[in-house]
């Protein structure tokens, strides 16, 4: 949803109804993530993408429909096996969408839901799309610290409020099954939890001018990038306008600062760019005494040598060695600081997803990787 709010909210804000499908189950190589939105606007347009234009001709038929019934539906759309360019996903994958009516009166609380991801907060929108016909598409909106709307019971909206908090702190989208009244070992519903959680954070250590460069291929996938460096007459916003904030401190200090205030979590990535012992051992004993997303320090063969040293000789065990990624980044004979921060961009994506980094073109089987997100 994230994507097509502004047109959304003022198509909501008019008072027109507007036709919502949402991703929420995918199988194999499907294109878009759960989560994907697309809208069919009163004024006949197409905002957003579901399948990467596979499909997207027949959801806007679909979801014009909903509109005019009023009822919300769940539709499955994958490949004919007699003919791979039927109306499905000529791609190989599977999609399972919920496609639903969406005004002020069937959503009275959009309007605090976008509020919340404009600012970065916290929130998360709960839709049943598999039980009784009747429940399909009824929504619960979560909050760290409150709830709007009902599921049908108050058993059901306790049982998934908690869990969907716990998806939320993590800043995980996931479907989660129930029995009908709630009970988490039950069968028969299923509900689609979409979080908009803060940004992942991507730390990056060093204001050097590779730096600039991860700085803003950082921001450009979704990360809120902070670099940080010891060194005022280096560490300035004017040097690295990529960033939302720059820190003057020394990284480790830092570090272990938005550590202890909870500010950091197992999404975050950490680049240490400052191939200087003095620097980069200190942050990489607190960096590898947590379990982030990613860590990777710069640095030739040799400075990855000593580092490696200089970290055993710190108490550093083998198992907290094996998840740094030194020298950082794929090999991709990068040479610039530009293709430098694609290749460090390539190995975090890599990383999250399970792939191996290598030619499409040298490997076979399915694309995607069928890797949970966290």
């Amino acid at each position: 949803m994230r994507d097509v709010l502004p047109d959304l909210m003022t198509w909501w804000r008019r008072g027109e109804p507007v036709g919502m499908a949402t991703v929420v189950r995918t199988w194999h190589s499907s294109p878009r993530p759960p989560g994907a939105t697309m809208l069919a606007g009163p004024d006949g347009t197409a905002v957003g993408s579901v399948s990467g234009g596979c499909v997207e001709g027949a959801v806007y038929e679909l979801a014009r429909e909903v509109v005019a019934t009023g009822v919300p539906v769940v539709q499955r759309y994958g490949v004919s096996d007699d003919d791979a360019f039927a109306v499905g996903l000529t791609c190989g994958g599977i999609i399972e969408l919920l496609v639903e009516p969406v005004d002020p009166a069937r959503f009275p609380a959009l309007d605090r839901v976008a509020r919340a991801i404009e600012q970065r907060a916290a929130v998360a929108v709960v839709s049943i799309v598999e039980g009784p016909g009747e429940h399909i598409g009824r929504r619960l909106v979560v909050w760290p610290d409150g709830v709007d709307g009902t599921l049908g019971s108050a058993r059901l909206d306790a049982a998934v409020t908690d869990d969907a908090r716990g998806l939320l702190a993590a800043g995980r989208t996931d479907t989660l099954h129930y029995g009908l009244d709630g009970e988490r070992r039950g069968e028969g519903l299923a509900v689609f939890v979409a979080s908009y959680a803060p940004p992942a954070r991507m730390l990056v250590f060093g204001a050097i001018d590779f730096a600039a460069s991860v700085a803003r291929i950082g921001a450009f996938l979704g990360y809120r990038v902070t670099v940080c460096d010891a060194r005022p007459v280096f560490a300035t916003s004017k040097r690295f306008p990529g960033a939302d904030e720059v820190v003057v401190d020394w990284p480790h200090r830092y570090l272990q600062g938005e550590i202890d205030a909870g500010r950091v979590d197992d999404r975050t990535v950490v680049c240490v760019l400052t191939h200087d012992p003095k620097f980069d051992v200190p942050v990489l004993r607190v960096a590898l005494s947590r379990e982030f997303a990613y860590v990777g320090a710069m640095g030739s063969r040799r400075t990855h040598d000593d580092r490696m040293a200089r970290l055993r000789e710190a108490g550093i065990a083998p198992a907290q060695l094996a998840r740094l990624s030194s020298p950082i980044g794929l090999d991709l004979g990068a040479r610039t600081p530009e293709e430098t921060a694609v290749s460090i961009a390539a190995e975090i994506i890599a990383g999250r997803w399970g792939g191996g980094g290598a030619r499409l073109t040298t490997t076979a089987g399915r694309i995607h990787h069928d890797v949970h997100q966290d």
